[in-house]
């Protein structure tokens, strides 16, 4: 094995970007100065020190000869072949590793957690629709998404099925396009067809390279807008239950609070001390499938079996809801009413560029080692192809889930019990994630499994869960994306007591202002985005979703300081996952000479393996892109509050 060198670089801690810090000027702020990292040599035979040396030569001079891109030179097709090469090597170990345990789990909780929400979605849009879209149709969408990205996209972890912002889509274009006595499914047929033909435009230029400019502050602005949407839906379920009577009504508003309860207080469990570990991590995996199962159950017993309760609406199996084929006749439509489809087309487009891509970043967020590379330009084009077949098989158009796909990543999380090395917190011990179970298994299966459902005695099964269920375990998601929102984190923290906040809080480097600010700017860009989902004008809610990028990119610069930006905000990945859109926006790394440099997309490093105390934690193979310089697992130590993580580079 060729001599190494150990730099140690600052990593990210609970989703906040934290500066650079040096231990010589400790009076110094960390965002006071950035230098450049210059690796600390160990000693080494002469021989060594030359083949070292050498090694590090080579890896400059490959980083030097790449210049600035122009953006109007556009080289067709290179994402998306970058994307393939990168991802190929590792397709036979995406279903070999398949072979763990927490695959199964995974599975069953994502069936569950798609399923569900989507059937409650699509009662929705059935009374909104006039019957258009019901549960066949819903299910159908999810497994197109399941199987295709399952088995073809470069990034399998993303759960691709039915949102409640495509639902807002269809029912504000039905509402707009029928009082013109326009077909409505030829309509939107076009306008799959029309977004086909853009997501394709988008994947063949590379514009996922804009994706570098995507931080915490966009995805948690549109994170916490999809939660308060799930618990809007929940919401909506209730009020739909006095059409059974009130006694209906109330009985399905307590079932729903008692499904929040005990799924959440599974997952309380899951986390705690409490029982042997097999117990604790059985409730965690299957509590929330376990509750679903005994509350449809639960309103059979005594007299709660003699009240009406709502049902969810089903059809023949594998039929549509209504009486049609499964194949749209597109052409049924004027020529006219073609080209009108284009601007519904490009806002669809906008929202799956900005939802997807966003679903993709959350699910390989920087709180997951993953090891095998992402591709978000090939995944995008794969985006492409599943809208334009929906829109002809006449079934709502499936992207990336939030909250369900960081959820999938979660479940397929490895942890192990640390114990606390600092003095004063000696014989605590704390879980780890030690590494993600990368795979194509779970989501193909919970697609396979969602296929099932459209089969007539699972239908039978499914018409017997009561609404009130759906609207608790719409709760249950929203709290829980909600509890791990970067906003209501720092919510949370401005509402704690400051003189009992501990002071390796990040948060407490900054003025205190700054937070209140940054927050505020969050809320409204939320407040606004909810508040165009509610009128007329829904339908175009995903520009303004996309406008946040620049905004946080030009305008809050001039406003925070770099040291407040570099703590209230930070990127959604790392370096190591963004390698597939040029690294992120601002990331630098080191030169031989010891000059910091911005990582251009293709730009290579020398195959190195990051390693820690406790063994092998990553093996980057050979040829791979400047991004995989990537953080390990492991704690290498602490200086002035921030996490060091050493890494090895052959």
């Amino acid at each position: 094995m060729p001599p190494s060198e150990t730099i140690t670089v600052p990593t990210q801690r609970h989703g906040i970007s934290m500066p650079p810090s040096t231990s010589s000027k400790k009076s110094k702020n960390p965002w006071q100065s950035r230098v450049p990292f210059v690796p600390n040599k160990p000693r080494h035979t002469e021989s060594e020190e030359r083949l070292s040396q050498e090694n590090t030569r080579s890896s400059a001079r490959t980083s030097a000869s790449k210049t600035k891109k122009k953006w109007w030179k556009v080289k067709l097709f290179r994402g998306m072949i970058n994307d393939l090469r990168r991802r190929a090597p590792f397709y036979w170990s995406d279903w070999k590793d398949a072979w763990d345990y927490r695959v199964v789990p995974a599975t069953v909780y994502m069936y569950f957690a798609n399923i569900l929400p989507a059937l409650a979605f699509s009662l929705d849009m059935f009374s909104k629709t006039n019957m258009s879209f019901g549960v066949n149709e819903v299910l159908l969408a999810s497994v197109l998404g399941a199987v295709v990205f399952a088995i073809a996209a470069a990034q399998p972890l993303v759960i691709v099925g039915v949102t409640g912002p495509i639902t807002v889509f269809n029912y504000t274009v039905f509402d707009i396009i029928t009082p013109r006595g326009t077909n409505y499914f030829a309509f939107m047929a076009w306008i799959g067809i029309w977004s086909l033909i853009m997501h394709w435009i988008l994947a063949i230029t590379n514009t996922c390279n804009a994706l570098k400019y995507v931080t915490r502050f966009s995805c948690d602005i549109f994170g916490f807008y999809v939660a308060f949407i799930y618990l809007q839906k929940g919401i909506q379920v209730l009020t739909r239950q006095w059409e059974a009577g009130d006694t209906s009504a109330y009985l399905s508003i307590m079932i729903s609070l008692l499904v929040l309860m005990v799924a959440y207080g599974c997952g309380v469990v899951g986390q705690s001390s409490y029982f042997q570990r097999h117990i604790r991590k059985f409730i965690e995996d299957y509590g929330t499938p376990l509750t679903v199962i005994f509350f449809t159950g639960f309103v059979h017993i005594g007299k709660m079996r003699g009240v009406e309760l709502l049902t969810l609406p089903t059809s023949k199996a594998f039929f549509p809801t209504i009486d049609r084929g499964w194949f749209i006749h597109f052409w049924d439509i004027s020529v006219g009413d073609v080209f009108i489809a284009i601007p519904f087309a490009i806002l669809l487009t906008i929202l799956f560029y900005f939802d997807h891509n966003v679903s993709s970043l959350m699910a390989q967020g920087t709180e997951f080692p993953l090891r095998k590379p992402a591709g978000f330009h090939w995944d995008l084009f794969l985006l492409g192809l599943t809208t334009g077949v929906a829109g002809l098989l006449g079934i709502p158009f499936p992207n990336g889930l939030i909250p369900q796909a960081p959820f999938h990543t979660t479940s397929l999380c490895v942890t192990r019990t640390v114990s606390d090395t600092a003095e004063e917190h000696k014989g605590h011990t704390r879980r780890v994630t030690d590494h993600v179970v990368e795979q194509r298994v779970s989501n193909l299966a919970q697609g396979l499994l969602t296929l099932g459902t459209m089969t007539g005695p699972l239908l039978v099964v499914l018409h017997l869960i009561p609404q009130a269920v759906l609207a608790g375990l719409f709760f249950v998601m929203g709290v829980q994306a909600l509890e791990a929102n970067g906003i209501t984190l720092k919510l949370l923290f401005l509402a704690r007591d400051a003189a009992l906040t501990p002071g390796s809080d990040p948060l407490k480097r900054i003025p205190r202002r700054a937070v209140w600010a940054f927050v505020a700017l969050e809320l409204v860009g939320f407040g606004a985005t909810f508040a165009i989902t509610q009128t007329i004008a829904a339908i175009g809610f995903p520009v303004f979703i996309l406008l946040l990028i620049p905004a946080r990119t030009w305008l809050l610069p001039r406003y925070f300081a770099p040291q407040e930006l570099a703590i209230l905000d930070g990127p959604t990945a790392s370096p190591f996952t963004m390698e597939s859109v040029g690294g992120n926006y601002g990331d630098e790394s080191v030169t031989a000479s010891g000059e910091a440099t911005e990582w251009e997309e293709g730009d290579e490093i020398e195959r190195g393996e990051a390693v820690g105390p406790e063994g092998l934690v990553a093996n980057q193979r050979g040829g791979t892109s400047a991004g995989a310089l990537r953080r390990s697992s492991f704690r290498a130590g602490e200086e002035d509050g921030i996490e060091l993580v050493a890494v090895r580079r052959s």
